[in-house]
This record gives structure tokens, sequence and C-alpha cells, in this order.
């Protein structure tokens, strides 16, 4: 399946709509750096039906060494998170967080790897749904246990460290770099053990994929962004921090029209693999 033939958004009067739709699955996915924890903003206030995600125990593996802060989970871990979140084979579902999607991203991603075709972004997420004027719910929910089967997370491509090395190099490759455009440059560098970036990946912050009100740009606003970064042809992959973000500017591309590796490590895996060059400044390298 390709990600950009794929509906990517559902806005929240459309979603507003579904709510009554009984095989309909919410999931709330608020996480950021700075507060990794959304729970308790979660029962504060949530979309009705929705049932918390908790990023780093669910949607990461962190047994696992050497593959950046978030590694993926496996696919038996996934489908074991995804049944207490009371997923069905076949169930649409609905991910948002408050931070524009760049965290909820990481469940669209992961659920459709798994296979998942009908796996949505809520459009401007928690914020949008709050001053649509939409019904909040409280108190805390967790479903019957469903029975999805999720046997692989082959449904999305993904490229190792080696891979993304000679793809930011080769003629018609694009690597984009998802995150701020200070650590980019390797002006700053506040979680990983090095400053810069991959040589040859380009600046393509995943913040410039949204409008002032934090929802995605429309998808001709993100064909010319694309198109002007040269990511509109020949193969794309995208890295951010840990595996994270990465996921939006994928989600992005899919918006777009145009299908996107990711590098799951990420630059937290490359910065801290020895002999892997690092590139700083505002040009590729």
């Amino acid at each position: 399946m390709s990600t950009s033939s794929s509906p990517v958004l559902i806005s929240p009067s459309d979603l507003a709509a579904r709510l009554s739709d009984p095989r309909l699955r919410i999931l709330d996915v608020r996480w950021t750096v700075a507060a990794p924890d959304g729970r308790a903003d979660y029962l504060a206030g949530h979309v009705p039906g929705a049932t918390y995600v908790d990023l780093d125990a669910e949607l990461s593996d962190h047994s696992i060494t050497g593959r950046g802060r978030h590694p993926l989970p496996t696919a038996a871990q996934l489908q074991a998170h995804a049944r207490s979140w009371g997923l069905d084979d076949g169930d649409p579902v609905v991910v948002y967080d408050a931070w524009g999607g760049q965290a909820a991203a990481r469940a669209w991603w992961l659920l459709r790897a798994a296979g998942i075709e009908d796996v949505r972004l809520l459009d401007g997420g928690w914020p949008a749904w709050v001053a649509a004027g939409l019904p909040v719910e409280t108190a805390a929910r967790q479903p019957d246990l469903g029975s999805v089967e999720i046997s692989s997370l082959e449904g999305m491509p993904t490229l190792d460290g080696d891979a993304i090395a000679a793809l930011a190099h080769a003629g018609d490759g694009h690597v984009l770099d998802a995150r701020a455009g200070a650590r980019y440059r390797g002006e700053e560098e506040p979680l990983d053990p090095v400053a810069g970036h991959v040589p040859g990946a380009v600046s393509a912050p995943t913040a410039e994929n949204l409008t002032a009100a934090g929802g995605f740009r429309p998808a001709t606003e993100l064909q010319e962004r694309f198109a002007s970064l040269g990511a509109d042809t020949g193969q794309v992959a995208v890295y951010c921090g840990s595996g994270v973000t990465a996921t939006h500017q994928i989600a992005a591309l899919a918006i777009a029209g145009i299908d996107a590796a990711l590098y799951p490590g990420s630059w937290s895996e490359w910065s801290s693999t020895p002999g892997r060059p690092v590139a700083t400044g505002p040009e590729p390298g």
C-alpha cells in the first residue's frame, strides 16, 4: 500500500460526526520531549471515547540498545498494546496529540506499518477539537481487549544508518533532517552526544509542515515545500532526533503525494555510532 494514496487526516468536525461508530478507536498520544507523560492532560480532558497511549512505554522498545532513544517496538509488542487499546482487525483508528500531530504521527506510522490502513491524524489535534467547541470527556477509557493480528511492521519502509549514508550522497536520493534548524546546523544539541547532521542531509524542520494554528498546511503548499527541497523526485528518507517527529514529516510527505522511508534510530543512533561522519553549518555538506 502506498501511504500517499491513503487518507492521512480527519478534521475535528468529521471525527465528531463519527463518534457514534462502535468500531472507531481513538488514541490520545499526548507527549513531548519536555513532558513525556501526558496522562494527566488526558484525564483533564480528551476526545470522547479516546484511550490514552504512552509513547515511551507502548510505541517504543527501550530494552533495545544502540538503536537510538526511541527504538521501534516489535510486531508482537505492538500487537499486545493495540489489543489493550481495544483494536480489532478492520477497525478505523484516529490518533491525536496536543503538539500538531508530531507525537501522534508515531502511532499513525506504526499502525500503518502494521498493515492497518484506516488510520488518520486528527488535524490540529486536541487544540483544534477544543477550539471547535466539541464535546470533552474526563473519564479514563479502558476498552475491552481487542483481537487485532499484527505479524510484521513491514508495511512502511525503513532504512538503517548505512543505507541513509548511501542515499544522502546518491544522485537521485534525498535525506531530510526533520529537527529544528539550530540542531541541524550544530549550534545546539540538547539531547544527543554530538551536534550536527548526517552529511548530505537537507534541513527540513517538521514544524514547517504546520500552519500557525497547528494544523497541516494544504497539500499544494506541502508539495511546493518538498519540491523546493528537491524531495519531489527519487527516493526520500527522513530522520529526526529519535524517530518520533520524523514520522510527522512522513505524514506530511504522504499528504503531498510522496512516499518516504524512516530512519528509526535517527540522529540519536547516528551520533552514538563510532565512525559516523558529522556535518555542521547550513549546507548539507
